[in-house]
């Protein structure tokens, strides 16, 4: 891997997934995850299955409403705003509600027209 600028908690991640589904993603239950929570919600993986990348993102920043808008336009809009959903219930001290609440705002997570 000359020249790569993947961490190497970013390729464990993304080996350990590749080993589960076969789908090359975190997976549970046989679905890859697209988000994978960092930091107590402060930051965030995001898979994007189009360009096979997994970037580490600060979830209040405006690559992350980039990387959610790009996915989202690509159709997983619903599978990512379900994730979110999960994440704010299963870590309610993390953030994850003013999250989706912020990729809200930005429209990040509409529909396709």
């Amino acid at each position: 891997m000359a020249g790569s600028k993947q961490s190497k908690t970013s390729r464990a991640s993304v080996r350990a997934g590749a080993g589960a589904g076969g789908a090359g993603g975190i997976s549970a239950l046989g679905e890859v995850k697209y988000l994978i929570p960092l930091n107590r919600g402060r930051n965030c993986y995001v898979r994007n299955v189009s360009s096979g990348q997994t970037p580490n993102l600060k979830t209040d920043s405006e690559a992350f409403i980039e990387q959610i808008r790009t996915l989202s336009a690509a159709g997983q809009g619903g599978r990512i705003r379900a994730e979110l959903e999960q994440l704010a219930a299963d870590l309610p001290d993390q953030g994850w509600d003013a999250t989706l609440k912020r990729l809200d705002e930005a429209e990040a997570l509409a529909a396709p027209a």
